[in-house]
C-alpha cells in the first residue's frame, strides 16, 4: 500500500502559495454544518481550534491528558522558533528551514519543513495575539 502525503507538486518555494490559490473554498453559510475535530491541546491544537471556532466553525478539542493546560507546549524548555529577522540577526526562511532540517537529522519532508519556515512569523504573532 502507497501513502499519499497530499504534497503539492512543483518547485519548493511556490508550491504551497500556488496551491493555496486553487483551493475550494466553504461557503459562510456551511461553516456551522462542517464539525472539526481537534486532537490536542498544546499550542498548536489551542491555536487551530480558537481560530476555527473564531471563523464560526464547530469545533471539538480533544486531549490525552485530565486538562487541557497539562499539554506538551506548556512544558517545552526550547521554546517556539521563527524567521522572525530582526537587525543584525542574520534570520531567514533558508536559515530557519535549514536548522529544521538538520534538526531533524534530514529525515524531514522537506516541502513541509519550507512551508513551516514560511510562515513562522505569522504563527507567533497569532499565538500572541490570541493569548495561547
Amino acid at each position: 500500500m502507497k501513502t499519499n502525503s497530499k504534497i503539492p507538486p512543483g518547485a519548493l518555494a511556490e508550491k504551497w502559495t500556488q496551491y493555496r490559490g486553487t483551493m475550494n473554498l466553504v461557503a459562510p453559510n456551511n461553516k456551522r454544518r462542517i464539525d472539526i475535530i481537534v486532537v490536542g491541546t498544546g499550542l498548536a491544537g489551542a491555536s487551530a481550534a480558537a481560530t476555527l471556532g473564531e471563523l464560526g466553525y464547530n469545533v471539538k478539542a480533544f486531549t490525552f491528558h485530565d486538562s487541557p493546560r497539562r499539554a506538551h507546549s506548556i512544558a517545552a524548555q526550547g521554546g517556539i522558533n521563527a524567521a522572525k529577522n530582526y537587525q543584525n540577526d542574520g534570520d531567514s526562511v533558508y536559515r530557519l528551514f535549514y536548522d529544521t532540517i538538520k534538526g531533524g537529522d534530514y529525515r524531514s519532508r522537506e516541502a513541509n519543513v519550507h512551508r513551516l519556515a514560511e510562515v513562522s512569523v505569522n504563527i507567533i504573532d497569532q499565538a500572541v495575539a490570541q493569548g495561547v
